[in-house]
This record gives structure tokens, C-alpha cells and sequence, in this order.
């Protein structure tokens, strides 16, 4: 593979670590106060569940994430906060990228109306899927320098 500036490698963790930081933006904007007092994430993921067009995204929802919104408000903020470290420092790369993977694809079957929603996430997976087929944490990572992966 012919590079300019850096092996095709380092370009790759350029990828990775862009995508980390694009979680931890998805976390670090979020007004927390609503979130966690208000479970407004999730009363505005219920609102576009409740009107999905497939009818199993409502039943997914009715069933596993409204009569928990406390934990799943936890659990959608830390999963954000989580996987852009793991991704962007490169700790458990692999499993990282995997679990943001499958996270982009809930958030795109919710917001499948929604054009500008599903650019974002399908940019985010596909980054993802390069990084992992890439191995992405081979530079620039902690799993690098522990000998992981």
C-alpha cells in the first residue's frame, strides 16, 4: 500500500481515534441534567419508538428499555462514554469497536426516518468496520503496547 505521510497503519489509527473521539463528543454534548434528572434521552427515543413503522422497534422498546429508563439512561451515557475511550486510547480495541458497531445499528433502526441520523451512524460504522478489519489497534494503542490483540 503506497501512503503519504504515514504508513498505512498509522492512517488507519487516525481513523480509529477519530471515531473514539467522535463517541466522546456524542457524550460530552449531551446535557447530563436532563439526561440523568429527566431521562430526556429516553423519553425522546420512547416519543420515536412509540411512532416507529416497524412494529417491533416499539414492542423492543416497550419491553426492554421504558420500564427501566434510569438504567438505560446509564447505560446509553456510559456505553458513549466507554467505547470513545476504548476506541480512541485503543484499550480492548476489537471489542470496542464491535459493541459501537452494534450501538450504531440500534440508533439506525430507531431513527430510520431520519436522513441526517442515519448518515452519522452508517459513517460511524463503516469507519468501525475499517478499523476492525484493519486491525486498527496495531499503532498508537494500548493494546499495542500491553500485546493484545
Amino acid at each position: 500500500m503506497k501512503t503519504t505521510w504515514l504508513t498505512g497503519a498509522e492512517w488507519v489509527a487516525v481513523l480509529r481515534i477519530g471515531l473514539g473521539l467522535w463517541w466522546l463528543e456524542s457524550f460530552r454534548h449531551k446535557n447530563l441534567e436532563a439526561w440523568i434528572q429527566r431521562q430526556a434521552g429516553i423519553n425522546w427515543a420512547a416519543d420515536i419508538a412509540e411512532k416507529h413503522r416497524w412494529p417491533f422497534v416499539k414492542r423492543g422498546f416497550d419491553t426492554i428499555v421504558k420500564p427501566r429508563p434510569k438504567t438505560m439512561t446509564w447505560v446509553i451515557l456510559m456505553s458513549e462514554l466507554f467505547l470513545g475511550l476504548g476506541i480512541t486510547l485503543g484499550f480492548l480495541t476489537p471489542v470496542a469497536l464491535i459493541a459501537g458497531i452494534l450501538l450504531n445499528l440500534l440508533y439506525f433502526v430507531l431513527m430510520i426516518h431520519d436522513w441526517a441520523e442515519q448518515g452519522q451512524n452508517l459513517m460511524m460504522i463503516l469507519a468501525a468496520v475499517v478499523a476492525l478489519g484493519a486491525h486498527g489497534w496495531q499503532v498508537w494503542s494500548i493494546d499495542h503496547l500491553i500485546g493484545w490483540f
